[in-house]
């Protein structure tokens, strides 16, 4: 994970990064995610509480988590599909 920067200085302004973070099998990953505020997720309506606030990626291609990234990188052109 060349140039990667310590996850305290990623933009949660809600847009999306490229992060890595280790599952609890001791797994590195990589992923697309977002940062969702309690601003971000009341603007989005519907019920949420502060164990929504915080990193979200997909895990496959229709799920979903939450996650604690510990670095992460800008997203290289074209890669925001999701």
């Amino acid at each position: 994970m060349p140039n990667a920067m310590p996850i305290a200085t990623a933009p949660r302004n809600g847009s999306k990064v490229r992060v890595f973070w280790t599952d609890a099998d001791g797994q590195e990953n990589e992923s697309i995610a977002q940062y969702r505020s309690a601003e971000m997720l009341h603007a989005l309506g519907g019920d949420s509480d502060a164990n929504d606030i915080g990193w979200w990626a997909f895990v496959d291609s229709h799920t979903q988590r939450k996650i604690e990234p510990h670095s992460w990188k800008p997203l290289d052109g074209g890669d925001d599909d999701e």
